[in-house]
């Protein structure tokens, strides 16, 4: 391993549940000796990338990396990024994919991409508004949005799109909690009728929703295997998008679909 790995593998300590790391730990989480670590440190710190903090001198990550996040979002926005993952989530699952973006109160239709298997698909509409407790996106999001943005949201009149759409606040929230467990939702026919899709949120850096991934597939060409297969698929998406927008999960999100 070169200097210049080990350097950005002492970078790579710290998350969201290690912020600050003093020398002791961080020596005993690389596994490198002390002095090693002690002098990379003091290189990175003389560059901004680290910085010392508190009383007990703890280490933190410096202004520099906030420097080069703020180039990494500006040079690859989230637009251009969902539109790799979508093509990708197309080409594996054969099905229409889209991602959708939290804008105010509002779920706004971002980006979208058609496979090209068969010819019935579920179409979209450009900027499509979305509605949180009818679709698979919306529940996605709402799964792991703040109480206080789900007690807005499900607090207002709930339009009933199809035969199929629950209305019901209490209902709702009941379903929530298997969006908690298994880190999908799901949606039959609740917004555009004969439509079956699933989604995962995408997060952002304060470990919230910002969005979601979502396949719609027709009705009638769902089966246990593609269902199977899009879960799969999405939660490995999801968390893919997440990681490259700079966003992090929450500590309870399922990194891998369960049943």
């Amino acid at each position: 391993m070169g200097t210049v790995t080990k350097a950005l593998s002492l970078l790579k300590l710290f998350n969201q549940n290690r912020p600050k790391i003093g020398l002791s730990d961080i020596t005993r989480l690389s596994g490198m000796n002390k002095a090693t670590v002690y002098r990379m440190l003091s290189e990175l710190q003389a560059q901004g990338f680290v910085e010392q903090v508190g009383n007990d001198r703890a280490y933190r990550l410096g202004p520099e990396v906030l420097r080069l996040a703020a180039l990494r979002e500006a040079a690859v926005p989230l637009l251009s990024v969902s539109r790799e993952t979508l093509a990708r989530l197309c080409e594996v699952t054969g099905e229409t994919a889209h991602m959708s973006q939290i804008q105010g109160d509002r779920l706004n239709t971002l980006s979208y991409a058609y496979g090209t298997r068969h010819a019935t698909q579920v179409r979209m509409e450009d900027a499509e508004v979305l509605s949180f407790h009818a679709t698979g996106s919306g529940l996605a999001i709402l799964g792991f949005a703040p109480s206080d943005f789900v007690d807005q949201i499900l607090g207002q009149p709930l339009t009933a799109h199809t035969s199929e759409t629950q209305t019901d606040p209490a209902h709702i929230r009941a379903a929530l909690e298997k969006v908690r467990r298994t880190g999908i939702a799901e949606s039959i026919g609740g917004f555009e009728a004969e439509v079956h899709s699933h989604a995962a949120p995408i997060f952002g850096a304060n470990q919230t929703p910002i969005g979601a991934l979502a396949v719609a597939v027709p009705v009638s060409r769902m089966t246990p295997a593609l269902a199977t297969l899009i879960r799969s698929e999405l939660i490995n998406s999801a968390a893919d998008l997440t990681q490259r927008i700079g966003g992090f999960p929450p500590p309870a999100y399922p990194q891998k679909v369960a049943a």
